[in-house]
């Protein structure tokens, strides 16, 4: 399928209705230690760090796959708090044939103890800096959202 076709689009066949397009929500986790390292994980099967998370469940509120997703991911027990500080514009990806639009929280956890979960290979408390100059586009993600310095303010549109 193309990016035009993918799954998720859906077509109207009769009325002036125009094309619907959907997305799936990922939701990421931005976790830092106290030397302001970051929490990254190697999920089952893939080769690159990236911040933990996923995609939300249908039917899920956003704390419930919040936690979910950190819970199979570094194995996140408690509470926590969460501050969305970016939103990425969405993206298609072609290899599951869907668009995709990533919220990354700011995430701090009342019990700060991690291990991986069922979904992870490997997790790690890393500097950011390591990931600037990565080949691989998760990975300098990583970075960028370490280094944003306000919570997600948006820009003025239209006139």
């Amino acid at each position: 399928m193309s990016e035009q076709n993918s799954l998720g689009s859906i077509h109207y066949t009769t009325g002036a209705r125009k094309t619907d397009y959907l997305y799936r929500i990922s939701m990421k986790g931005l976790v830092r230690n106290e030397h302001g390292e970051v929490l990254v994980v190697k999920e089952t099967g893939r080769d690159w760090w990236d911040l933990p998370g996923g995609g939300m469940d249908h039917g899920e509120n956003i704390e419930l796959a919040i936690a979910r997703e950190m819970k199979e991911e570094v194995n996140l027990e408690g509470g926590f708090s969460a501050r969305i500080i970016s939103v990425d514009d969405p993206s298609y990806l072609a290899k599951h044939d869907l668009w995709q639009v990533r919220l990354i929280y700011e995430i701090t956890a009342e019990n700060p103890v991690f291990s991986p979960g069922e979904d992870a290979d490997e997790i790690a408390f890393m500097n950011p800096e390591i990931f600037k100059t990565s080949e691989k586009s998760a990975e300098r993600r990583i970075y960028e959202y370490a280094n944003r310095q306000d919570q997600l303010s948006m820009s003025k549109y239209g006139a």
